[in-house]
């Protein structure tokens, strides 16, 4: 079933992946359905379990590349219906150029908190494009850009330590530091195994970025980040070259500054899983992550995704294990209305998992849905 908005709470109910569309208020900008954006979570305060999702950038259904950055935040949520509002903030200053497969991460340093931007790629300059030649993509500038959203300004700054914007990166904040995993190189085509911690200092007047480059860094692009404790996280899934993927996953430890990469017990993985040649997904919260592969890795239904669930627990439990289960058998789609997978996660989830599991037994109910017309997505014009 189509969805006005394309927009989808995702709910997993006994090993089976429940899918239901969101909606917007009517004070709502448009959201276009976009392709390897990046996304992360603004929380209102260390009290509060409300969420605002930063969303940037992305590939857009006519495949052009979007510099544009938006807010959505839950305003309302039932058993029937869930509205979001989502709104365009306006930047100035140093606005990041349109790029997809980058990373945004929030900061915070002296009580205050700013948004960071770094990596991915974008199409060639239009000076340089000629027709064999016109959407070929580049990677971005090693820029890091500081986003303040109070008052919709962009700083850039150049550090003689990052050579080459990579994409399709890992990136891991804590406080007022983050760490950039890996990545891949266009330019030479390449997965440099790099490390960089970025530290931002927010002091009265301008802020103050640092970076340094650390050992110890692992060779892998498009892998997915889970957080199991306030302090740990799980390195899963991604690519160690572009037809091999990397089934080894990892522990991150982040304290006192510092970070600690240290291999963990892989998955039972599947046989559907150990042999497809690709595969995608993303963080759904709470150590859990959603991984997907074509129908065609399994030479069944050509047009079809099968989705998994991957469950891990943090090294605070006493019985640490990852586990891996079918969710969900099939997600159908014409693949005529897809562009192909790229090196990067295809689908991006900012929710907690079971975060709308309102009730076990509901049940789709076509009158329960009201006139999409209404829902501030859609522009009506007159004659």
């Amino acid at each position: 079933r189509s969805c006005p908005t394309g927009v989808f709470l995702l709910d997993i109910k006994e090993n089976e992946l429940k899918m239901k569309p969101a909606f917007f208020s009517n004070d709502s900008c448009y959201l276009p359905p976009l392709r390897y954006p990046a996304i992360c979570k603004l929380r209102g305060n260390a009290e509060s379990d409300e969420y605002q999702y930063i969303i940037h950038g992305g590939k857009t259904p006519n495949n052009d590349l979007s510099n544009k950055i938006y807010i959505m935040s839950l305003i309302s949520k039932n058993s029937k219906k869930t509205t979001f509002q989502c709104i365009e903030k306006d930047l100035g200053g140093d606005v990041p150029e349109a790029r997809y497969g980058h990373t945004i991460n929030i900061v915070h340093s002296q009580g205050k908190s700013i948004s960071v931007i770094f990596g991915g790629r974008s199409y060639i300059p239009l000076a340089q494009r000629t027709t064999e030649k016109w959407n070929s993509v580049v990677d971005c500038s090693p820029s890091v850009f500081l986003v303040d959203f109070e008052f919709g300004c962009c700083t850039s700054y150049i550090l003689p330590e990052l050579q080459d914007g990579l994409a399709f990166h890992v990136s891991v904040a804590r406080n007022d530091t983050i760490y950039i995993l890996g990545g891949h190189s266009l330019q030479n085509n390449t997965r440099p195994p790099s490390l960089y911690k970025l530290k931002v200092d927010l002091p009265l007047g301008s802020p103050a970025v640092t970076c340094t480059i650390l050992p110890g860094g692992i060779s892998v692009s498009s892998a997915i980040v889970t957080q199991t404790s306030d302090t740990e996280f799980v390195l899963v899934g991604g690519y160690q070259s572009d037809n091999l993927k990397r089934l080894v996953c990892n522990t991150i430890v982040l304290e006192d500054s510092n970070i600690q990469i240290v291999e963990r017990e892989s998955p039972d993985w599947t046989p559907d899983i150990k042999h497809c040649r690709m595969w995608f997904g993303s963080d759904m919260g709470k150590g859990s992550v959603l991984l997907g592969i074509p129908g065609a890795n399994k030479q069944l239904i050509s047009d079809a995704n099968y989705f998994y669930i991957l469950r891990c627990k943090g090294e605070e439990d006493k019985e640490e294990e990852l586990t891996a289960q079918i969710c969900s058998q099939t997600s159908t789609e014409d693949p005529g209305d897809s562009t192909p997978f790229e090196d990067s996660e295809e689908f991006c989830f900012s929710a907690e998992a079971n975060r709308f599991d309102v009730d076990s037994t509901d049940t789709y109910n076509e009158d329960d849905e009201e006139d999409e017309s209404e829902t501030g997505y859609w522009i009506t014009c007159s004659a």
